[in-house]
């Protein structure tokens, strides 16, 4: 298995920042696995890996809990852990959803054995200011896992694969 590092991009890359279509987001984050074999999955695979596989109900309950994101209910190719595709691109996709008092989005880039994500936040009312605050500190604690774990998610998936033929 390749080796692999997560790091925190600081500044954000302006590539980064074009792909999450937040004019002035209130809240902006960029977390980076480098490994060598990031690009044998398409962008929307690790999204899937990341939200509907690691995170499960812990991030549902974040998602729709605490920040009442409105979700979609069931699985859908138009949706990631209940979050709208909002767009799909060559290296990158964008996840979309929005709350009564902010609106966010989720943006997965894979480019040169790497693998971002970037989280945007809008506060659409000051509540989400208080919210987000405190749990933005989990959050970015728990992203470098996130992508370690869904990389793990994905070699096993394609061990699986390879062992079924």
């Amino acid at each position: 298995m390749p080796m692999s590092t997560v790091h925190r991009e600081l500044p954000v890359p302006d590539a980064v920042r074009g792909l999450g279509a937040m004019t002035d987001p209130d809240y902006l984050d960029v977390f980076t696995l480098t490994t060598g074999d990031a690009a044998d999955w398409t962008p929307e695979q690790w999204a899937r890996a990341m939200f509907d596989d690691v995170a499960g109900w812990q991030g549902q309950v974040l998602f729709r809990v605490l920040l009442g994101l409105r979700l979609a209910r069931r699985r859908s190719p138009e949706h990631v852990a209940g979050w709208r595709i909002d767009e799909r691109g060559a290296d990158s996709v964008r996840l979309a959803a929005k709350s009564w008092f902010l609106t966010a989005r989720l943006v997965v880039r894979v480019t040169d054995g790497r693998v971002s994500l970037a989280t945007f936040m809008h506060y659409d009312r000051a509540l989400a200011a208080r919210i987000w605050g405190p749990t933005s500190a989990r959050h970015r604690a728990a992203a470098p896992g996130l992508l370690r774990e869904a990389h793990d998610v994905l070699v096993r998936s394609r061990r699986g694969d390879q062992s079924s033929r």
